[in-house]
């Protein structure tokens, strides 16, 4: 599905800026789901991606040129994982998006090869995302925070082109641990300071029974990683379908 660009009004000092948005499958699924559940996979595997799919979830994320941290798999560039990104996108029942680098160079060298190949958003952390890129009006660009970002960074990502915010705003440290009260408050917060759907990756141990205080949030995306799901496919087709069926019940 090509996004296409429509004009929105946004509020300015009393006065409404007109900008350009993107509309396409992942930010309808932003808007309309109760919490829209989101698949990171740990390695570009179909069979992994067969099992988010079948499951429940309504998007898979894959990578290239990049080390994932919680996984540790290296993903190569995009020529190189070309043949199994196609193969993903070929039985996709649902937006599929792609992280295209851990840096600026390889970000630039492959993500027109993203936009043409089919995907429905960039994801990239902020540091990551070129500025080419958010002027790009033909894909959704999904916008992620990490630790070290303060506030005022949170409200200015929808006024510099990005389409999603990803909150990835743990520290590496704490990864695998329960959610705490203090982590809500922080989603909460974000959540509070713009008008973009956040997404809430699974940094720490949130578990099923976490969903509903995410709501309250205003989380509109919960995306599953490893640190939750494991690697394999029975382990993440089992997790998937644990929070399938609590989104499913609010």
């Amino acid at each position: 599905m090509i996004p296409e660009t429509v004009k929105s009004g946004v509020k300015q000092n009393g006065r409404t800026e007109v900008k350009d948005t993107v509309e396409n499958a992942y930010l309808e699924l932003l808007k309309k789901k109760k919490i829209a559940l989101i698949m990171s996979l740990p390695a570009n595997d179909l069979s992994l991606a067969r099992a988010a799919w079948e499951n429940g979830a309504d998007v898979v994320k894959i990578h290239i040129n990049v080390e994932h941290r919680a996984s540790k798999t290296v993903f190569k560039s995009f020529a190189q994982e070309e043949p199994v990104l196609r193969q993903i996108l070929a039985e996709a029942k649902g937006p599929c998006g792609l992280v295209v680098g851990g840096d600026l160079h390889s970000a630039l060298r492959d993500y027109q090869a993203a936009v043409q190949a089919g995907f429905s958003f960039i994801s990239l952390y902020a540091g990551h995302m070129p500025a080419i890129i958010l002027q790009n009006k033909t894909i959704c660009k999904m916008l992620a925070l990490s630790s070290d970002y303060a506030l005022h960074q949170v409200a200015a990502c929808e006024h510099i082109g990005a389409d999603a915010l990803e909150a990835s705003v743990m520290c590496p440290e704490s990864y695998g641990q329960p959610l705490s009260a203090m982590d809500i408050i922080q989603y909460h917060t974000i959540c509070k300071h713009t008008s973009l759907p956040v997404i809430i990756p699974t940094q720490h141990k949130i578990v099923p029974d976490d969903v509903p205080v995410l709501r309250q949030c205003g989380v509109a995306g919960l995306m599953l990683g490893a640190v939750v799901t494991g690697k394999d496919t029975q382990s993440i087709g089992k997790t998937v379908a644990q929070f399938r069926a609590v989104i499913d019940a609010l």
